[in-house]
């Protein structure tokens, strides 16, 4: 059937209306503002001093570029997610992902985006979970804190970065395989997650390896174990849950995205300054210096990994829904 003579009309004017838009951001771009990469945690955690140090490498790697860090935490990462999802798609706003926050996000509820409102431009970090105590914890392991929870049922707070995070996630998995009972405390990030271990408000603090070797190191904090399937190369001396008798194996993936409709010619030219920096030693040697684990994967591979962990997530959530623990 043919579409009717106004409904014509109407379509040829908004396009007429929205292509010269399109093709001045891509004229214009990089050059014309500033490209905003949005953090959906608050400063301060490891994703974000990640973002904000790998800035000056893509200017260098996108000629006539700026970037600003634009942290927009809340929710778990809804907040920004949303924001990166529903930006303008003009190259002008992109941002950090984090598996699996933004898949559990959309097995819990209903947020204002879907996992396909987004372009994967790269993945740039992989790093295992592990819990961490504060440096005068009588804790010094593992089978100690199983030990200790059995006898306090539910006394034993543990911080996360939120619900359906990779630190709740890993947290529930002790919690299981262990058969005890833990109290969560979830925050908006690692941050305030730290914050509070330190001062004493929690006894048990989840979050990444990478993100705590600094405070490991300045004997500010002591792990009991890592979550990785092998030790974590930064600090091998810390053993992992299978060597402590449990086999749990959880962490994040983080990725960096834009707006799905984003035009092309942009998209190819992201990705391309992605990649550059990951190979480039310069940036390679400083993210040594931060304690930030790199792990490159292409467009293709980290959207694959996103959409095969959210439908891992799905048979978890069946089972047993991780806002029930």
């Amino acid at each position: 059937m043919r579409a009717p003579r106004r409904s014509l009309l109407l379509a040829g004017i908004a396009a007429s209306l929205a292509a010269p838009r399109i093709a001045a951001a891509q004229g214009g771009w990089p050059g014309e503002r500033p490209i905003q990469i949005i953090v959906p945690f608050p400063p301060g955690g490891g994703t974000d001093i990640n973002l904000r140090a790998m800035t000056s490498h893509f200017q260098r790697h996108l000629p006539g570029s700026r970037f600003v860090i634009n942290n927009r935490g809340g929710a778990g990462g809804e907040i920004g997610y949303t924001a990166m999802a529903t930006a303008p798609p003009d190259g002008y706003t992109i941002g950090t992902v984090i598996t699996p926050s933004l898949q559990t996000i959309t097995i819990e509820r209903q947020p204002r985006y879907t996992l396909d409102d987004f372009a994967y431009l790269g993945t740039i970090v992989e790093d295992p979970g592990g819990l961490h105590v504060a440096a005068d914890s009588p804790l010094r392991s593992v089978a100690d804190l199983v030990a200790h929870a059995r006898a306090n049922p539910g006394a034993v707070a543990v911080g996360t970065a939120g619900i359906g995070s990779d630190d709740h996630l890993l947290m529930i998995g002790l919690a299981r395989a262990a058969d005890i009972r833990l109290n969560h405390i979830p925050y908006a990030g690692q941050a305030p997650t730290v914050t509070a271990l330190i001062a004493g408000h929690i006894q048990v603090a989840s979050m990444n390896m990478g993100e705590s070797v600094g405070l490991i190191r300045d004997g500010r904090v002591r792990p009991l174990a890592s979550a990785g399937p092998q030790r974590f190369s930064m600090t091998p001396e810390v053993p992992t849950f299978r060597e402590s008798g449990f086999p749990l194996d959880t962490g994040v993936v983080r990725s960096l995205v834009a707006p799905a409709a984003t035009p092309e010619p942009i998209l190819r030219r992201l990705e391309q300054t992605i990649a550059a920096t990951m190979r480039d030693p310069a940036w390679i040697a400083e993210a040594e210096k931060l304690f930030i684990p790199l792990q490159y994967r292409t467009p293709r591979e980290t959207r694959d990994i996103v959409f095969r962990e959210a439908d891992a997530l799905r048979g978890v959530w069946r089972q047993q829904p991780w806002r029930d623990s």
